[in-house]
């Protein structure tokens, strides 16, 4: 079992209002430089949010959503200072409530 960490909102304001996909290639671009493995991804419409456990934080997050996932929880405080306006989280999968961590819905 791992530990993720994330931040979510509505996949409009991450994937077009603000400018993470510019975030995510500097970081891709560092991890390839460095010889490092990919270990954050953006999962549209995220399946962990429906977990019980996270019904609060689901909660704040309006649908349809979209969030970026990461086993590193420096990168997602980072994200959220840069963002701002995005629900901050933490989940252990696999789990009883949590099968696939970067599951999303079609």
């Amino acid at each position: 079992m791992s530990t993720y960490h994330f931040i979510a909102a509505s996949e409009a304001f991450l994937t077009v209002e603000e400018p993470l996909e510019e975030v995510l290639r500097e970081r891709l671009r560092n991890y390839g430089e460095q010889g490092k493995a990919i270990d954050f991804w953006l999962v549209r419409r995220p399946q962990f949010l429906e977990a019980a456990d996270l019904a609060a934080v689901a909660a704040t997050v309006p649908r349809p959503a979209a969030a970026v996932v990461s086993t590193d929880p420096k990168f997602i405080t980072f994200l959220k200072l840069r963002l701002e306006f995005v629900a901050q989280g933490q989940f252990e999968a696999p789990s009883a409530t949590i099968a696939d961590a970067l599951a999303g819905a079609a």
